[in-house]
């Protein structure tokens, strides 16, 4: 029983996706549509980027490039400036759940190297913040954007000028969170600069550049699912026991239970009878409960209004922890790397995520559409 109550307590989010997916599944007995639910290419970017994050820590490459960020930067606002727009950046270009991957370790060494771990929760609040709303900018950006780009047909300008507004305002407010850090002079701890392997240092960013070529389609992702663990097997086989399989398993089950939200009539109905009333509105509160890709997979065929759906999925990023799903992400690493202040990082994240969600739905009301 000791055994059960703290493995309930280190995968708490894996627990309740599994209990969500269960009670889901009393409604939407299982079938054979149930294999159409799983989004093996996502599962396969996130096992293939976690073991090449692994075995780059194992290097110590972060705590290296989180250095020589400090260095540069000079004071903790201008670190963690940088760290955001980083991240920013990142999901514009390999997309939001593979951006926090990547940049969240930058940050946290950042933090740990030079005593400030103290604003840890509030660093990955912004960084996963910055990451779901940096990527609505282009149709590559979101899975949800890739996704209504195609089925509604949007021209590319069009698409471009739905979103630059909400985009700007994202930009704006993500900065003036960090600008409110003090100008703490940073500096490093004694201990000595680590020199990175050359060869292994290499090594591992070519197969780090292989997996931004999968999350760019331009390798079929099953020759990555057995190349990396092939190449990680002589390089370091280590890497592939850390991979944090809890959150892929996360993953699998919330795919379960949204797929099976979307076959529920009832549900159907009802976001029928929301959408009708105020599109925008009613597809954030939506990502609130099934996350914003499912949302809209689902609202789409309820809707012709992809305007106010698009602005909706995107900014309804924010709010809850699984308004998306990459924000589990964050909370899994945070909680693996400070144990026992979970709730403090939820009330944080929270406190910020619900504030952006609440600006940008009126902005986009009022001003955007």
């Amino acid at each position: 029983m000791n055994r059960v109550i703290t493995f309930i307590k280190k995968n708490t989010v894996l627990c309740i996706a599994i209990l969500a997916a269960i009670v889901t599944a009393f409604f939407v007995p299982p079938d054979g549509e149930y294999l159409s639910y799983f989004d093996f290419r996502t599962l396969t970017c996130l096992f293939v980027t976690l073991a090449v994050i692994c075995a780059l820590k194992n290097i110590r490459f972060f705590t290296v490039l989180a250095r020589r960020i400090v260095r540069m930067t000079g004071n903790l606002r201008g670190a963690v400036l940088a760290v955001v727009y980083i991240t920013f950046i990142g999901s514009m270009i390999i997309a939001n759940d593979m951006a926090l991957l990547t940049f969240l370790p930058l940050g946290y060494y950042i933090l740990r190297d030079t005593g400030n771990e103290r604003y840890m929760a509030f660093l990955f609040t912004v960084q996963t913040i910055a990451a779901n709303l940096g990527g609505m900018l282009t149709p590559f950006g979101n899975p949800q954007n890739l996704y209504l780009y195609s089925y509604f047909a949007i021209p590319n300008g069009e698409f471009l000028q739905i979103m630059v507004g909400p985009f700007a305002l994202a930009t704006l407010l993500v900065t003036l969170c960090c600008l409110f850090l003090p100008l703490t002079p940073l500096s490093l701890g004694a201990g000595e600069d680590t020199k990175l392997p050359p060869l292994r240092t290499a090594y591992y960013l070519v197969l780090f550049a292989l997996a931004i070529l999968m999350v760019f389609r331009l390798i079929p992702y099953p020759v990555l699912l057995v190349l990396t663990p092939v190449a990680l097997l002589f390089a370091d086989r280590r890497a592939l026991g850390q991979v944090d399989y809890g959150l892929l398993g996360t993953f699998a089950a919330f795919f379960v239970f949204s797929g099976n939200m979307a076959r529920i009539p009832q549900v159907n109905e009802f976001f029928s009878a929301l959408l009708a009333k105020n599109t925008l509105l009613f597809s954030a509160m939506s990502c609130q409960l099934i996350s914003n890709v499912p949302s809209a997979i689902l609202l789409s065929r309820f809707t012709e209004d992809y305007p106010a759906l698009l602005m909706g999925v995107n900014v309804g990023g924010t709010g809850t922890l699984i308004a998306s799903l990459a924000s589990l992400i964050t909370f899994r690493e945070y909680t693996a790397r400070c144990p026992g202040k979970g709730l403090n990082y939820l009330g944080i994240y929270s406190l910020f995520s619900f504030g952006f969600l609440a600006i940008l739905l009126v902005a986009c009301q009022y001003l955007f559409l």
